[in-house]
Order: structure tokens, then C-alpha cells, then sequence
């Protein structure tokens, strides 16, 4: 069955050029500590391609699952809602599967199979994300995602949309089935997008709960920290990682290093998003930042919480939480005052050098190239 997906894709392979995404040796671009501007731009457009052609292909073994009677309605159904909730994003997570076991081949030529399978693996994760996304939003009450009107809030979706993100969820394991069944790595794969699924939810709960009961005397940086590991680190940073490592035949118990490099990277990107929430103007950010009127533990006001006076403390009990313009201007003044900018400006450039200090102490020249391309794409961020 896998080998012909790949003859399917064969077209597609070819015409990606595949003599042009070699890369460098062990060395090269990485041995700098200052990285390299283009370090991130990894995948070729052809190649992108091949991995939306990918997507393609899983989607129609799963509308033709054996496992299930599909009929005509119920298949558009899936198909619509696959659509809609899946490829939509930036697939940065995706994408950095395929971008991180070509680092680990190290100039080795990908062979068609080692292209449908690395891709595979990216949009499990892709697949992973969407089934949170619309749970989160429907958990949330949210309006709009990606530029559009969340799932469940599409005329005729509503709460079937519940359903919808579970059958995203069990889609990931279906794709795993079909296509690594018969890989010495398959178990390895399953345990390890279920540890992570929980791991997930588990950081989800902790935000929920956490948030809900809107006392910021519950907040503080070890919170704050413990929220976003789970939540956002072993999703978004670990797990794309650990499946290029898997495909590579390592074990993943001898990389707890490269994962506690990557939790911390994750944490960096979060609080980026805290900053920039704030900070970050609406139209390059593509959104406008609610974090201040949603109570959200953000790393910001657990800065403030930590420099405040007993008077500012005061001022951002009374204010923080609210959805008044009024309320939220205060807030913001109080971070002026705080000089918070200036705080995770000192921030970003003592856990940059942390963590290029780290990924340099690394053995290994292939990984130390991909923890520094995962670098490379968040450092100084604008969105």
C-alpha cells in the first residue's frame, strides 16, 4: 500500500527536482553562532509542493478507509471538513519534519519514500493540530481562525464540529497504520504521538483551569512556564523532531537532551507571542492581541506582577481581566512604566545565547543544524 502512494506521487517527486534538495555536509552554514538569514528556507517551492501533493494523497486513503461505509454525503462531509480545518495554517510544523530529517541524512539524496513518509509524518502533526484548534475554539466560544469563521461556527456545523475534531484526531492513527506499519520505528511512532497528545491536553487543562479562576495571585513564571511546556513545546517543537530522529533510526531516549533544548525553545516562542500580543502591531501580526482583556497568564503581566509596587499592584488587580478600552490602557501604561519592553529585549538575548550555548555543546553536527534552524525561525520574530 505504501509503496504505491509513492508511485502515485512518482509525477509529482520528479518534478520537484530532487537533485536540488541536497544539503551541505556537517558543516557549512552552522558552525557560525550567528545564524545564517536564509538557514530556514530548507524546503525548495517544489518541494512544498510535494508536500501539499502529500496531504492529497492522505486524504483520499481516508475517504476511502475500508474500516468504514462512506456515503456520498458523509464522504464530502469529511472531505469539506478536512479541507477547511487541516492545510490552512502557516505548516511551519509540518514542514520542519521534512526540513529536520534532511538535515539528519547530512547531503544524503532523499529517496522517494523517505520524501512521502517524511511528509506523511508532517501532516500527522498538521492533523494533530487541527484537532485541538477546533476543540480549543469551540471550548473557547471563538469567532474567527486563520481568517475565517472557526468550524464549528459554519452554518450546518455547530456542535457536530465536537465529533469532527475527534475524527481529526483518529485520523492521525490511521495515517500511521497505513504507512509505518511495517517500519522498526512504528511503535516508537505511536507511543510517541500519544504521549505528546496527552502531554498536550494535560498543558490545555492546566491554561483552562489556570485562567478560569481569574486570581493573579495565581500566576507566576513557574506557572506560566509548566502551561506552556505542555501546551506548546512537545507539540509544536519536540514532536516534529522526534519523528525526523525516529525516521532516522534513532532512539529517542538518547536525545532527552535535544528535547529539553527544544521545550526551552518552545517556551522562548510563547513568550514572543506574550510580547508580541502587546507590543506587535495589529496588521503585521495579522491579529489584534486580547491577551490583557482574556486574563490570560502571560508572561508579561507575570513580569509585571514580579516589579510591581504595592500601588501598581493595585492598579493592575483593578484593571487586568476587563474588556473596556479604559481598562486595557491602563494596563498597558503600567507596562510602559515597568519598562517591560526593555525587560524581554534583555530576555531574548540571554536565552538566545543559552540556547545556542546548548545546541552547541551538542556532539552531533546534523542535529546541532536543525536545532538551529528551528532557531533561526523564531529569533526576533515580527508575528
Amino acid at each position: 500500500m505504501r509503496s504505491s502512494c509513492c508511485r502515485n506521487l512518482r509525477t509529482a517527486i520528479k518534478a520537484a527536482n530532487l537533485h536540488h534538495i541536497r544539503v551541505g555536509g556537517s558543516g557549512s552554514l552552522y558552525q557560525s553562532r550567528h545564524l545564517s538569514s536564509s538557514s530556514h528556507h530548507l524546503l525548495t517551492e517544489d518541494l512544498k509542493s510535494t508536500f501539499l501533493n502529500v496531504y492529497s494523497t492522505l486524504k483520499s486513503d481516508l475517504l476511502h478507509d475500508p474500516s468504514f461505509e462512506f456515503t456520498d454525503e458523509s464522504r464530502l462531509w469529511v472531505e469539506r471538513m478536512l479541507d477547511y480545518n487541516v492545510p490552512g495554517g502557516k505548516l511551519n510544523r509540518g514542514h520542519s519534519v521534512v526540513e529536520s530529517f534532511k538535515l539528519l541524512k547530512e547531503g544524503e539524496e532523499l529517496t522517494e519514500e523517505e520524501i512521502f513518509l517524511s511528509c506523511a509524518l508532517g501532516w500527522c502533526i498538521e492533523w494533530l493540530h487541527a484537532y485541538f484548534l477546533v476543540i480549543d475554539d469551540i471550548m473557547d466560544s471563538s469567532v474567527t481562525r486563520r481568517g475565517q469563521p472557526c468550524w464549528f461556527r459554519v452554518p450546518q456545523v455547530g456542535m457536530v464540529g465536537i465529533n469532527d475534531g475527534i475524527l481529526i484526531r483518529n485520523h492521525v492513527h490511521r495515517i500511521l497504520k497505513k504507512h509505518f506499519r511495517g517500519k522498526p520505528f512504528y511503535f516508537d511512532l505511536v507511543d510517541l504521538f500519544n504521549e505528546v497528545e496527552f502531554q498536550t491536553s494535560c498543558g490545555q487543562m492546566i491554561d483552562m483551569i489556570t485562567t478560569g479562576e481569574k486570581d493573579l495571585a495565581k500566576y507566576s513564571l513557574p506557572v506560566h512556564r509548566r502551561i506552556v511546556q505542555y501546551k506548546t513545546s512537545y507539540c509544536s517543537f519536540y514532536l516534529p523532531v522526534a519523528c525526523a530522529l525516529l525516521m532516522a533510526g534513532e532512539n529517542l531516549e538518547n536525545h532527552v537532551d535535544v528535547k529539553n533544548v527544544l521545550v526551552d525553545m518552545g517556551i522562548y516562542f510563547q513568550v514572543q507571542d506574550d510580547y508580541l500580543d502587546c507590543y506587535a502591531d495589529p496588521e503585521t501580526l495579522g491579529k489584534i492581541g486580547t491577551d490583557i482583556e482574556n486574563f490570560k497568564c502571560s508572561w508579561l503581566v507575570v513580569k509585571a506582577l514580579e516589579r510591581c509596587s504595592k500601588e501598581q499592584t493595585e492598579i493592575l488587580y483593578e484593571n487586568y481581566g476587563k474588556p473596556d478600552p479604559s481598562n486595557v490602557a491602563k494596563v498597558k501604561e503600567l507596562y510602559k512604566e515597568l519598562d517591560l519592553e526593555g525587560v524581554f529585549k534583555e530576555y531574548e538575548s540571554k536565552t538566545y545565547e543559552k540556547l545556542i550555548a546548548a545546541i552547541e555543546a551538542h556532539q552531533s553536527k546534523a542535529i546541532q543544524a536543525v536545532l538551529k534552524s528551528f532557531l533561526a525561525k523564531i529569533h526576533k520574530r515580527q508575528k
